[in-house]
């Protein structure tokens, strides 16, 4: 193979044009496409720039092109040529560099390649786990390598606005202790601590409350954190958040910076402008309208609660629930009266998965109600359910009855399915929700105790104090999401500066004393040394980026990301340990599972 010698890179392989006509340039990239076009070869030279045509022509420069006749695909090359104008019937405008090419006068190969096992020249129908193991292959195909760019540039856009409204970038330790009240933590035994173990952050949460006792006002990092739970498209043992906190601030203050970050990243990464404020909506009227906390807003077909209007009708399966506490919600699925009996079974099967014992339906014509139930309502009962779904002929009115949890669930999934078969998720519609006054807390029927919504440290509404000690599961938080497209991609509360406070909620988890002190006693130490109030948020970035970029997995937006399975075909990680790894960290390598 060739060496560069005194060659240097003069240009990138986006960056010419007319204005450069018969300049000698340098490039260095990969080969994407070769072509041989009777005798004169034609190379599309790639790197992470764009594609720049190069050519050479026997007549012209014979010796660069006989030894263009090796080149295949991915070969790496460097080449100095001359900028010309391509034909006006020769112009590709689908390239920034399409009005010229380089006509090659020398020739150096800097390196061969094997055939790569799918083509980087198309989106190819490849398995994930192909991708993943050729990840750097696959990091060179435009759309993928482009995400990696507009990620950069979000991380950058996000610090460069942070710090122009006076944060501190700070960073907080990866080796922390396990408090375990989330998710499993990642556990890393101690070789100098025999029998005790580091756990990696699952946030920096602790940590940034101390910086604010601290007296470091605004503090934002751009972090990884760590869970060891079960992955789906839109999560990764490790991810990345954008981490903020912040003193002497109100809910107010919060959302406002947050949305004037993410105004700027849209601006700067999609020319997409903004105009905050953000709408809102309480947890209570998401869950309501929705039947989730984080409802996608781009498209209608809203929960309408039936189960006053229709409480003693004649249909039993109906009143049956409602007399048993039930509920009976249903959507309006406009335009879909046209939906075939298949259609409608295989929406029966849909919610079965989430739990439903059937789905009834309505079918709204000009002269009637076309359902097998529809003869148990009486025309009081139609009217009123024609007037609260907004029901119109050619409108399918798709029911869900039993206790209000799995009604919910059932119909925002049933309406999130509906929206992907008929179009209405249009990922260049980035609509944007902040979910506020979530419940402080919920039942734990498996522990039979409260457990914390978002953590033991988030502050109760103050206008709900009184209910803390006796109706707790009515008090509502000062925590707050931000919402887009149905995806969570923010969240945050404000936190408990007082320890008498800390203690009352420590108190009402079944977190006693010892407990407490165990697992959190160094906050609570710092509490009682004139902790301000405060409060903050973290941002997925991963989860951002994944909408941003209109990709369906976050594993297009990481750069090496793991399979669902938490394994890494490049590296094949996790793997085996020499057995002398084990013992330095007192653990016994004989170690199975019971």
């Amino acid at each position: 193979m060739d060496s560069l010698g005194a060659l240097r890179r003069t240009h990138d392989c986006n960056s010419l044009g007319l204005d450069n006509l018969n300049q000698e340039v340098v490039l260095m990239g990969w080969v994407l496409r070769r072509r041989d076009h009777g005798g004169v070869i034609f190379i599309d030279l790639r790197d992470r720039w764009g594609i720049t045509q190069i050519v050479f022509n026997p007549e012209i420069n014979p010796e660069p092109h006989a030894k263009a006749h090796q080149l295949r695909s991915e070969w790496v090359l460097a080449v100095r040529g001359k900028v010309e104008a391509r034909p006006g019937d020769m112009a590709n405008p689908k390239l920034k560099t399409g009005a010229i090419e380089i006509l090659v006068n020398e020739l150096r190969i800097l390196n061969a390649s094997r055939t790569p096992p799918f083509p980087l020249d198309e989106d190819s129908d490849v398995s994930d786990n192909i991708r993943l193991q050729y990840r750097y292959l696959d990091l060179r195909r435009p759309e993928i390598g482009a995400n990696l760019v507009m990620r950069h540039k979000v991380m950058q856009g996000v610090r460069n606005f942070l710090c122009d409204n006076g944060f501190l970038e700070i960073e907080t330790p990866m080796l922390t202790r396990s408090t375990p009240e989330g998710a499993r933590d990642y556990l890393v035994p101690s070789r100098v601590n025999a029998g005790k173990f580091f756990a990696l952050p699952q946030s920096p949460q602790l940590f940034k409350q101390l910086l604010m006792v601290a007296g470091m006002d605004r503090y934002f990092q751009i972090v990884k954190c760590f869970r060891d739970e079960d992955l789906r498209a839109d999560r990764q043992p490790e991810f990345t958040q954008i981490d903020l906190e912040l003193s002497f601030i109100s809910e107010e203050d919060i959302m406002a910076i947050a949305e004037g970050m993410v105004k700027k990243i849209f601006k700067e990464t999609r020319s997409i402008e903004l105009t905050p404020p953000f709408p809102r909506m309480t947890y209570q009227e998401a869950m309501s309208r929705y039947g989730n906390d984080k409802p996608d807003t781009r498209f209608g077909m809203e929960l309408v609660d039936l189960t006053e209007t229709l409480r003693g009708c004649g249909f039993k399966v109906f009143n049956a629930i409602i007399e048993e506490g039930g509920v009976v919600k249903a959507i309006n699925a406009k335009g879909c009266g046209n939906f075939s009996r298949k259609d409608l079974d295989d929406l029966t099967a849909f919610v079965a998965a989430f739990g439903a014992k059937g789905m009834a339906w309505i079918k709204v014509k000009e002269d009637e109600w076309q359902s097998p139930i529809t003869k148990f309502f009486n025309e009081n009962e139609i009217a009123a359910m024609r007037d609260a779904l907004g029901a119109e002929p050619g409108d399918l009115i798709l029911f869900g009855a039993d206790k209000l949890a799995p009604v919910n669930q059932q119909l925002s999934e049933l309406r999130l399915e509906l929206g992907r078969r008929l179009g209405l998720l249009d990922s260049n519609v980035f609509n944007f929700l902040w979910v506020t006054d979530f419940p402080l807390v919920e039942f734990d029927a498996e522990r039979k105790r409260y457990a914390a919504v978002h953590h033991p440290f988030t502050a109760p509404l103050e206008q709900d104090l009184d209910l803390l000690e006796t109706e707790p599961l009515k008090v509502r938080s000062r925590a707050y999401d931000l919402v887009l497209n149905g995806s969570e991609i923010g969240g945050g509360s404000i936190r408990i500066h007082s320890p008498q406070m800390q203690a009352r909620l420590l108190n009402l988890l079944g977190i006693g004393a010892e407990e407490a002190e165990e697992k959190f006693g160094f906050l609570l130490r710092a509490l009682d040394f004139g902790a301000p109030p405060h409060g903050g948020m973290a941002f997925g970035l991963d989860r951002l980026m994944m909408l941003l970029t209109g990709s369906s997995s976050i594993r297009d937006v990481i750069a090496f990301p793991k399979t669902q399975k938490a394994t890494c075909p490049l590296t094949d990680a996790p793997s085996s340990v020499e057995r002398k790894q084990l013992t330095e960290l007192h653990l016994r390598p004989d170690w199975k599972e019971a």
